[in-house]
């Protein structure tokens, strides 16, 4: 069986594939005050085009995908996407990232097209909190997607928090709440300074050792928790006897490079080998051209360094790379 092997000997079977970087809202650690340049259709990839792109890399091994934004529902027809890619020859696993506001009219549709999961980014849940943060969400459609999520059979629902200070790190008790009566995993997830390592940035990162001592300060004992499925980077544990879990994900603190199995495709048409360092390479150039495609994995995967250096960028310390311009949205979250 072909696999995708780096430098570095970490085995590559997984692809996240950037739809749009188009959103409906405008979270606070995504975007800048005043938005960023949407680009015209035209740019981006058609879903043929993904198809072809995803086809050839479940030829050199890649076996999961996940469809993330922007906000990958405000893409037309997402659905037609996701069943031709669960007809592809060795892709076992089509997850999606969603902000969930949409997620209550589409759920159905995407399950019977073949997507396998769902992670629900959520950073909040006092209503007027989450309105600040997204700048104009509504959390109630937010639930009702998740709601919505449960009743047609979607298994694990992920939620996905980005923690920061000042904006939500009071919330943290009332997300480990959550996971007691919810068979749901709460995924803390560390603030990345992707396209903005800027003051705003450092004074707003936490380290996730803060959510331990809130579950010990609060009387949760934390045992470990078995593996989630397609939890990729993420630390488990679960509140004893509850019905959901936590997930710890920390890129800064204590990166998680040694295990990186993804590359990464922007929806203008360039894989990533890694989220945070410039370089990517344009698949435009060689589609319907196969070979021309296979080569361009294996010259991500030769491209793509030992780790990512965000602590680096939290000390102030000189990097070995030159960090990526594009915001969060315009890469994939």
């Amino acid at each position: 069986m072909s696999q995708l092997v780096d430098r570095f000997n970490r085995v590559h079977d997984y692809l996240r594939i950037s739809v749009t970087d188009r959103c409906n809202l405008r979270c606070v650690y995504c975007m800048p005050p005043e938005g960023v340049q949407f680009m015209d259709h035209h740019q981006l990839l058609t879903y043929e085009q993904i198809e072809e792109v995803v086809r050839v890399g479940a030829s050199l091994g890649i076996r999961k995908i996940r469809l993330t934004g922007g906000e990958p529902l405000v893409r037309r027809d997402l659905e037609v996407l996701v069943e031709k890619l669960s007809r592809i020859e060795g892709i076992k696993d089509i997850a999606l990232t969603t902000n969930a506001m949409f997620l209550a009219q589409k759920a159905e549709v995407l399950k019977k097209a073949g997507l396998t999961r769902v992670n629900v980014s959520l950073d909040s849940l006092r209503h007027d909190r989450f309105k600040e943060i997204t700048r104009g969400g509504d959390l109630k459609k937010v639930l009702d997607g998740i709601d919505a999520a449960y009743r047609v059979g979607f298994s694990p629902i992920k939620i996905n928090t980005v923690l920061m200070k000042g904006f939500n790190d009071d919330e943290i008790g009332d997300f480990l709440r959550m996971t007691i009566d919810q068979p749901v995993q709460v995924r803390f997830i560390e603030y990345m300074p992707i396209g903005h390592a800027d003051e705003t940035w450092k004074s707003g990162y936490l380290s996730l050792e803060l959510v331990k001592e809130k579950a010990k300060e609060l009387g949760f004992e934390l045992e470990e928790s078995g593996e989630v499925f397609g939890n990729g980077p993420s630390e488990n544990f679960r509140i004893k006897g509850a019905k959901g879990s936590i997930g710890f994900i920390h890129p800064i603190s204590d990166h998680f490079c040694a295990n990186c199995n993804r590359l990464r495709l922007t929806s203008d048409g360039y894989i990533k080998p890694c989220l945070y360092w410039q370089e990517e390479l344009n698949v435009k150039p060689y589609l319907g051209d196969e070979e021309g495609l296979k080569q361009l994995y294996y010259k991500a995967l030769n491209m793509k360094p030992e780790n990512h250096e965000m602590a680096k960028t939290l000390n102030n310390e000189e990097l070995s790379h030159i960090p990526t311009q594009r915001r969060m949205s315009q890469i994939g979250g």
